[in-house]
């Protein structure tokens, strides 16, 4: 490592411009790596959170806008509960509401009904628990946005009043929209369009978005799907029903692909192009006996402690415009993905380079004898 310590030093400007060029891309991955957990978070928080392990829809129904088009008949509730290898099996329903609350707050949510003696009914970590038929139980975010404890919500078109008497301890946004849970019964009448002076019909309170289940390594969701007439979906692929949840996921990755194509031709380019200057170097040290391997190594060497400072610079600059960001946009840096963002960019980096430095094997003793004369 004698030869690329010395060239390092050396050419610091030369290195330290092609390392400013990696640390900017290494700052655009922990940003995109944290806006796409963010989003990721924003858009299926409540459902990860919720104690289940499938979900099963209508029979048939468009798996990309289950949440929206599904209509289960409860009954699908007691078929589930008995077939083998289901743990428990409870109603669920969804659907998004626009309201307001009695201060003038304007919050939209996505109401998510169960039975408040379920085992979907949330914990909470302020207020009480689910129970009062008008009652809601509303995700900490919903506080950011001015609801407070006790607030009185009146949904818009139907004028239904819900009372928050709950707050939950963690994020639960599906969709973008923050989480509110509610009795089933509510729900149902929500759902059916029925406002606090009008009766729902009977076929409403029979009416449901999907069963949730919580499942052992026994259950056969196939089976289930034929006694129940259903369509099932573990926990993870009904995010995909999620409004947006594909379009941004795979918009991102798409992007953060490109970034890591970028950076492994940026430093391979950068690579060939030193390559080709210090020729004449790399000549006359094979004249004096050096291995092609040592040459080999040496160069590799460069270009992963090149890799290496860069890359740390650019995401402890990453991590701490992250932290800079606040509320203002759903953004969310983990370990995981950080790690990960800057281990790809070192070693497609490093990828590129091995590709520029092979051609130092080609390069002949004689010229640095001037044979190139």
């Amino acid at each position: 490592m004698f030869l690329a310590v010395r060239e390092l030093r050396f050419t610091r400007a030369r290195f330290g411009l092609m390392g400013a060029v990696v640390a900017l891309i290494a700052v655009l991955m922990v940003m995109l790596s944290g806006l796409s957990d963010g989003l990721v978070n924003d858009g299926v928080s409540g459902l990860k959170r919720m104690p289940v392990t499938s979900l099963a829809f209508a029979g048939g129904v468009q798996k990309d806008s289950a949440f929206s088009r599904s209509v289960v008949d409860i009954g699908a509730v007691d078929t589930w509960a008995h077939q083998p290898g289901v743990e428990q099996a409870a109603p669920f329903g969804n659907t998004l509401a626009n309201g307001k609350s009695g201060s003038g707050v304007a919050i939209d949510l996505a109401l998510f009904g169960v039975r408040p003696d379920s085992f979907l009914s949330p914990e909470v970590v302020e207020g009480d628990r689910l129970g009062a038929p008008d009652g809601i139980v509303v995700s900490n975010t919903a506080l950011k946005n001015g609801i407070k404890l006790g607030d009185t919500i009146t949904l818009d078109r139907i004028g239904t009043k819900l009372r928050v008497v709950g707050v939950l301890g963690d994020q639960h946004t599906f969709g973008h929209v923050d989480v509110a849970y509610i009795p089933l019964a509510a729900w149902q009448e929500i759902h059916a369009g029925a406002g606090p002076n009008d009766r729902a019909p009977a076929k409403a309170y029979r009416e449901i978005t999907a069963v949730a289940l919580r499942t052992g390594p026994a259950a056969d969701l196939a089976q289930g799907d034929r006694a129940a007439g259903t369509t099932s979906m573990t926990l993870k692929q009904s995010f995909d029903a999620s409004p947006g949840y594909t379009a941004e996921t795979m918009t991102l990755q798409l992007i953060e692909v490109f970034l890591y194509a970028i950076s492994a031709l940026v430093v391979g380019a950068f690579f060939a192009v030193w390559t080709i200057q210090r020729k004449h170097e790399v000549a006359v040290m094979r004249a004096m006996g050096a291995p092609t391997g040592y040459l080999l190594r040496d160069s590799l060497a460069q270009a992963l402690i090149l890799l290496l400072a860069s890359v740390g610079v650019g995401v402890a600059i990453g991590v701490g415009l992250g932290s800079l960001m606040g509320g203002k946009v759903p953004f969310s840096l983990s370990a995981s993905s950080v790690s990960l963002a800057a281990v790809l960019l070192v070693v497609l980096g490093l990828a590129g380079a091995a590709a520029a430095i092979a051609r130092i094997a080609g390069v002949e003793p004689a010229t640095a004898l001037g044979g190139n004369r």
